[in-house]
């Protein structure tokens, strides 16, 4: 062995001893060798690149989720939209025939007219009597006139003090309207329920009714005019032998009035509809 050979042997030899001896020197912590600290040093900066790669990898993948869900939605809207298109230009042609129709048999359907906005100025959740008190101005109002909100049907004018007029509301236990559902077409009558809730009744069991339905008004009762919402049909269920019993939730959240529609509709006479069939 040349004289060089040895050194480098010797070298080697002294570095085993120090690593022998680092790795049986306690560190600060008591709990570490000298060794397993260095080593620690050595490799922590490593480990929290790793760690910190690890994270910035899973944000990457939460966010091409996220993409995919946006993009998803975004999709679903867009068919959605498309839809929409087509059912509107579809009424817009049923509209066009149906005023063609009209204008062929010089029939002219009766209009709400126009509308006026009045103030709520008092409300009354009675447990049985659910009422309200408008300030109509100096144009007043008329018995029987019917009262909405930009969410549907609110109620009709039962008292008319000056520039105040009493309105029943629709959930009053003895308000009555008539009603349909709109899907089916199919009538009954909406009557105020408990709780501020709306029954309807005189829907035969053999009809189609679903919870979600919406129910809007009939135009038959005389009072109120066709086609405005009354509310959504929340349960269904086996009433008697004859009629569905359905509860409903009105179309306008009555903790939330602040101001409300006048409907200037043109209701049949009185001395029309209190006629008898055998009256000349």
């Amino acid at each position: 062995m040349t004289e060089r050979q040895s050194r480098w042997l010797l070298v080697l030899v002294l570095a085993a001893q120090l690593v022998l001896l680092s790795s049986q020197v306690p560190g600060s912590g008591r709990e570490q060798s000298l060794l397993e600290t260095w080593s620690l040093r050595l490799v922590s900066p490593f480990a929290r690149l790793v760690e910190a790669a690890s994270r910035g990898l899973a944000e990457v993948g939460d966010g091409l989720r996220t993409r995919a869900q946006l993009e998803q939605a975004n999709e679903l809207l867009r068919q959605r939209l498309e839809q929409l298109e087509e059912e509107r230009i579809h009424f817009f042609g049923l509209e066009g025939r149906l005023e063609r129709l009209n204008e062929a048999v010089l029939y002219e359907p009766p209009t709400s007219g126009p509308v006026r906005v009045a103030d709520v100025v008092h409300v009354d959740y009675g447990v049985w009597f659910q009422t309200l008190i408008l300030y109509v101005g100096t144009s007043g109002a008329r018995i029987q006139q019917p009262v909405a909100t930009s969410d549907g049907l609110l109620g009709r004018v039962v008292v008319v003090a000056g520039p105040f007029a009493k309105v029943q509301l629709v959930t009053d236990r003895a308000a009555s309207v008539g009603a349909m559902i709109e899907r089916t077409r199919r009538q009954g009558v909406a009557r105020g329920g408990p709780d501020g809730t709306l029954e309807m009744d005189f829907v035969p069991l053999q009809a189609d009714v679903e919870v979600g339905d919406r129910v809007v008004s009939a135009g038959i009762d005389g009072v109120y005019p066709r086609g405005i919402p009354v509310g959504r049909v929340v349960s269904v269920e086996p009433g008697n032998e004859l009629f569905h019993r359905i509860r409903m939730t009105p179309a306008v959240d009555l903790g939330r009035l602040d101001q409300v529609f006048l409907l200037e509709y043109e209701t049949p006479p009185e001395s029309i509809v209190g006629l008898s069939d055998a009256q000349p």
